[in-house]
């Protein structure tokens, strides 16, 4: 079993920058496909970034040349760092590792951008 924990949401100011953690249990942790979803209130959950077990990305357009995806395998921990924030970018923001047919979730982290 794995265990997903996200940390290093908050309140930030449009144009700010936050890095997001996504920290895993067990070893399994390296061959994982990283995604981190957002949820805003009232919308669908977004793919946001993904990042596969060798260290390829990909981002959906809406935050292209804003957010970096990566991983340290040995740290057990994906990231997501968040540059140029906007608010539409106020979210939950929760990490996603598979590996099929496994799929862990973790809890979710609230990512506020407001003035």
């Amino acid at each position: 079993q794995v265990q997903l924990v996200e940390s290093g949401g908050g309140l930030v100011q449009p144009g700010g920058s936050l890095r997001l953690s996504c920290a895993a249990s067990g070893s399994i942790f390296r061959v994982l496909y990283i995604n981190w979803y957002r949820q805003a209130p009232g919308k669908q959950r977004e793919l946001v970034a993904g990042i596969t077990s060798g260290g390829s990305t990909n981002y959906a357009d809406s935050v292209k040349g804003r957010f970096t995806i990566s991983r340290d395998n040995a740290k057990n921990t994906a990231y997501l760092q968040m540059d140029n924030l906007k608010p539409e970018d106020t979210a939950v923001y929760s990490c996603n590792g598979r590996f099929a047919p496994l799929d862990y979730w973790g809890q979710g982290t609230q990512v506020t951008v407001s003035s």
